[in-house]
């Protein structure tokens, strides 16, 4: 019980997705690279990035509530992470992938979602460029710090695909301090 009273107001003992680094770090930025690993993902269509990730979490919160066909609690972990596919315009409709990482103990035989809007996916080892920032994330501040992230990888001249883009948020909605976001953009070529 205390796990899970930690994990829901505080964060703790969250499985996170296996990736290393170089051991020197630009300043304001991460570069990682994440290991293949097995996520539970929904995709949605939609204008509204924050719309789209409350919905898709949602679906996932009850795959791992046991809306599985092994009726199988499976832990939560971090980050939840949502993939931006970009549409064409600012008014035109973009697709949205949320994910929760699939835990150590279930990553051989996940369970196998019972609701067809969730899948399970295979992602391959990929290299992301990671900005990190604090406080309650909108779409606003997560539009700004990819800005801001695009910025510094041109200013080091490092070459990045423009899109896909994801967010990634690491906190539940009961941390009210210390909370941590992402946002990525990939390696050029690496298309995850």
């Amino acid at each position: 019980m205390f796990k899970a009273v930690g994990q829901a107001f505080f964060s703790y003992g969250l499985q996170y997705p296996k990736f290393t680094g170089p051991e020197l770090q630009p300043k304001d930025y991460e570069v990682r690279t994440y290991q293949a690993a097995k996520w539970v993902s929904t995709t949605l269509s939609g204008t509204s990035l924050d719309e789209s990730k409350g919905v898709g979490f949602r679906r996932l919160f009850n795959y791992i509530q046991g809306n599985n066909y092994q009726k199988v609690k499976v832990e939560m972990t971090a980050p939840v992470t949502c993939r931006v596919d970009p549409g064409a315009g600012p008014a035109c409709e973009s697709h949205f992938t949320v994910s929760f990482f699939i835990p150590e103990e279930h990553r051989d035989a996940p369970p196998q979602p019972s609701d067809p809007d969730v899948f399970l996916e295979n992602r391959d080892e990929f290299t992301a460029y990671v900005r990190s920032y604090g406080g309650f994330s909108n779409e606003t501040l997560e539009r700004d710090e990819l800005l801001k992230l695009k910025e510094s990888l041109r200013r080091d001249g490092v070459h990045f695909a423009e899109r896909p883009y994801y967010v990634a948020g690491y906190d539940s909605p009961f941390k009210l301090v210390n909370r941590r976001n992402e946002v990525w953009l990939l390696k050029q070529n690496e298309q995850s």
